[in-house]
């Protein structure tokens, strides 16, 4: 629980949770830790906050930043564990397993993208990427100022990946 009125600075805060969770072995060398946008949606702390906290990790040398890629655990050079599949495509496929087990309905909206943004933990971004690979699969259909839908079951591809 972070201390929004006391003395200590949130980042700070926050910093010393994750610390913690490195001590404790919850993340371990090569772990990524949380994005930024996750960060923001699980201590409801700003983005430049949590841009804080990760600068306050690698100023305790507990962490290192790979441009593009994330923020790991350990020093650099430590061999990364990167998710198998990008975020987006995560995102997509949960998507589509919803809409496979009938939970979401051709001719019916997905979920927003700012719904995408809180239940994933991700930037607006990626939400948008997610989307953008359901479209273009033929998965759902974009009607300007009005939502992603469900694409007719004709419409759905054979094959997902």
């Amino acid at each position: 629980m972070l201390d929004r009125d006391g003395p200590v600075p949130l980042y700070i805060q926050v910093a010393e949770i994750i610390e913690e969770w490195i001590a404790s072995g919850e993340l371990t060398h090569g772990d990524a830790v949380p994005s930024e946008a996750a960060m923001e949606v699980e201590f409801e702390i700003a983005r430049t906050t949590a841009r804080n906290v990760a600068r306050e990790l690698r100023r305790r040398r507990l962490v290192h930043t790979v441009r593009g890629e994330g923020t790991f655990v350990g020093p650099p050079g430590v061999p990364l564990r990167k998710r198998s599949r990008a975020i987006y495509v995560r995102i997509a496929d949960e998507i589509v397993l919803r809409i496979r087990r009938g939970e979401l309905r051709p001719h019916r909206a997905i979920p927003s993208e700012e719904s995408l943004m809180r239940r994933h933990g991700v930037a607006k971004v990626t939400a948008r990427k997610a989307v953008a690979r359901l479209r273009e699969c033929g998965w759902v259909f974009t009607v300007p100022q009005h939502g992603t839908f469900v694409s007719a079951r004709e419409e759905w591809p054979v094959e997902w990946r």
